[in-house]
């Protein structure tokens, strides 16, 4: 096990969660961590193709974890899974570097087919809790993913979507990417269909003042 490893992932839930008093806290007691170190000797075993083997460690680790890692997925630095409870991450999912996933994500498939079926999360993307993220899209660097929303679509990068299916939302010109716990800003309108039934509101408000203005003019002009 890497020592590099374990100093980066520990440092980043210290630095990314407020309730992390130790380091000694986050190896004994975060869940999330101890996933990653299961998945870690499952994926060195699937790389040398014992998969069985890998397969069986993945199961131990989904038994005493709640997150479920299937020992191919490719996964980068400083992975954080917050909570982890209910966590599925599926054969060709890719996750970049300081990636943050809450508990009930799926990474999942839309096809039974083989081959790449599942998401690519880019560096520094933030998952919040229940949402789903189906099929071989990408999810581009420091995109937000609302929490309980299901994404069928690749996501720009430094984008917020959320809703079912997810849709973008506006935020803020000029936003900075930064953390946003559960994928969620709260500078910005969190509804996308409410922001179009505003917009539609304000095109009709505009159409009935200029018939009225029409309505006013002399015959003849």
């Amino acid at each position: 096990m890497s020592f590099t490893f374990l100093r980066e992932t520990i440092r980043a839930y210290r630095e990314r969660d407020p309730a992390a008093r130790s380091a000694l806290e986050v190896l004994l007691c975060y869940p999330g961590l101890h996933a990653l170190i299961w998945h870690r000797m499952a994926h060195h075993l699937w790389q040398r193709d014992f998969t069985l083997p890998a397969r069986f460690l993945a199961h131990i680790g989904r038994f005493l974890t709640g997150i479920e890692i299937h020992p191919a997925a490719t996964i980068g630095k400083r992975l954080i899974i917050d909570h982890g409870m209910g966590v599925v991450i599926g054969e060709t999912a890719e996750i970049g570097d300081d990636v943050y996933l809450y508990h009930q994500v799926t990474l999942g498939g839309t096809s039974s087919a083989r081959g790449k079926r599942h998401p690519t999360l880019g560096n520094g993307v933030i998952v919040g809790a229940g949402a789903k993220i189906l099929g071989g899209i990408t999810i581009g660097d420091n995109a937000r993913v609302g929490a309980n929303a299901v994404v069928i679509k690749a996501v720009a990068a430094n984008s917020t979507v959320v809703g079912i299916p997810a849709r973008p939302v506006e935020q803020r010109l000029g936003r900075k990417p930064r953390f946003d716990a559960y994928g969620t800003p709260t500078d910005c309108d969190l509804d996308p269909l409410l922001h179009e039934f505003d917009l539609m509101r304000a095109e009709f408000v505009a159409l009935e003042a200029r018939v009225a203005r029409l309505a006013r003019m002399p015959a003849g002009e």
